[in-house]
């Protein structure tokens, strides 16, 4: 039982407290088993509800972790356990949109070989200097290798290496846009740009979607409404929704952004994933499109690198300005190890082990939540789920941390009226046993109504 009675403040933190203090002395070791909530709150003299905020405090100060069924159990030290997740995490991470790290994909291994092998190769420590701010030669001839199977021959001089695809779009939206113009978005779009938009003063104009993603009529009729100066889209795998645009709809975008004069932002996170896509619009508008391609989805987010393919020569030294002003360089370090794992075909064994393991989560995921409106690419890391009409996001997002979850519901991307769905991304769970059971909790939890769950927690 927890010594609370010399504490200050709120119950729940005074209990929280005394977790930690246990933990801290000894009292409580690792996988030892906490009291059911509602024998502590009997024990304490106080509600339910303290008790269940101090347990959601400690897992977010890293002390304890649910087991379903089983209950809540002190956590071990990360040194005791290599899955274990960083303090402030939540129990099962259903909100970060990372690719899975199977185990196949050798990521921990590759990498301390491959930074190892860059260093050590003729000239090696030149890796170490200043680079210039377009890229280093040898990176952006890997670039140029790597993008060539889907977007086809690409001259070295349209080819821009940047810190990361964020990095790389807040530096295109500089060239393009200025304070108060506009940028057409789908409907539901990436938060990143959203902050972006709101950082450079830009206004973002939406566009309807439907299950192709971004809508060319829609379009159309924003441009002659609001003038956007680009349109930005996410053609593979959308980011929140799934939907993979036809080459039709790729072709009807690029004919929409001609006729406008407007630029197309291609945002290609995701193209290295599915084993067959249509081509990129890059392939389709070289002359008005600006493709944005990173290694984070298709291997992992630590190598903060991503390339631009430009317009034209101009626009990559334009590019390059503002990459110099913002971050100077990409990490040459990183650039080079991407650059070895293109060319000895390590990357794309990792892109593979990702893919295959994704796929299996999509599985899961499909039967898990069987019976609920999902929409998902089977070879993505995320899926986009409507919410029953029971169910309210906002509510779903409260019960959600209380069972142990972390999801983003759909305010997160929209621009303008929010839909009553959330993002669940399947990569960031340690496992696919871990994930199953995060999947579980989430089914769970969605069969009952908010008053059920009110009257069972």
């Amino acid at each position: 039982m927890p010594q609370i009675e010399s504490k200050s403040g709120p119950k729940y933190l005074a209990i929280a407290e005394a977790l930690l203090a246990d933990v801290q002395s000894g009292r409580l070791k690792p996988g030892h088993r906490l009291p059911p909530q509602r024998q502590l709150a009997k024990e304490l003299g106080v509600d339910l509800t303290t008790v269940t905020r101090a347990f959601n405090e400690a897992r977010r100060m890293g002390l304890i972790e649910a087991n379903a069924g089983r209950g809540s159990f002190i956590r071990g030290r990360s040194s005791e356990r290599d899955d274990a997740a960083p303090a402030g995490s939540p129990i099962i991470d259903l909100s970060m949109n990372m690719p899975p790290q199977p185990p196949e994909a050798r990521l921990r291994e590759r990498i301390q070989e491959g930074v190892a092998s860059v260093l050590s190769a003729p000239h090696g420590l030149m890796r170490l200097h200043y680079q210039e701010s377009v890229g280093a030669g040898p990176d952006r001839v890997a670039a140029v290798r790597w993008l060539e199977p889907r977007v086809g021959p690409v001259p070295v001089d349209r080819v821009v290496v940047a810190s990361g695809a964020q990095g790389a779009l807040y530096a295109i939206v500089r060239v393009l846009v200025q304070p108060d113009e506009a940028v057409s978005v789908p409907a539901l779009t990436y938060p990143g740009l959203r902050a972006i938009a709101e950082q450079l003063k830009v206004r973002l104009v939406p566009v309807a979607m439907d299950g192709e993603g971004l809508d060319p009529a829609a379009l159309d009729e924003a441009c002659g409404r609001e003038s956007p100066k680009a349109v930005y889209c996410v053609p593979t795998i959308h980011n929140p929704t799934s939907a993979t645009m036809s080459l039709k709809r790729r072709e009807a975008i690029a004919e929409v952004a001609r006729r406008r004069g407007i630029a197309i932002i291609e945002d290609d996170a995701y193209g290295a994933l599915p084993r067959e896509a249509p081509k990129p619009i890059a392939a389709l508008a070289p002359d008005v499109t600006w493709h944005i391609a990173t290694l984070s989805k298709c291997a992992t987010p630590a190598l903060r690198t991503a390339y631009v393919i430009t317009p034209g020569l101009a626009d990559t030294l334009r590019l390059a300005a503002e990459i110099r002003a913002m971050t100077l360089m990409a990490p040459p370090l990183m650039a080079a190890l991407g650059s070895k794992w293109i060319l000895d075909g390590t990357l794309d064994a990792i892109t593979a082990a990702i893919r295959r393991e994704s796929a299996a989560r999509q599985a899961i995921a499909l039967r898990v939540l069987h019976g609920l409106d999902v929409q998902a690419h089977p070879e993505g890391h995320h899926l986009w789920l409507t919410l029953p009409e029971r169910w309210h996001r906002a509510d779903l997002n409260v019960y959600a941390r209380q069972s142990g979850l972390a999801l983003v519901p759909s305010e997160a991307f929209a621009v303008g009226p929010a839909p009553n769905a959330i993002r669940v991304s399947l990569g960031a769970a340690q496992n696919k046993a871990v994930l199953e059971r995060g999947l579980g909790v989430l089914a769970t939890v969605l069969s009952h109504g908010p008053s059920t769950l009110s009257s069972i927690v």
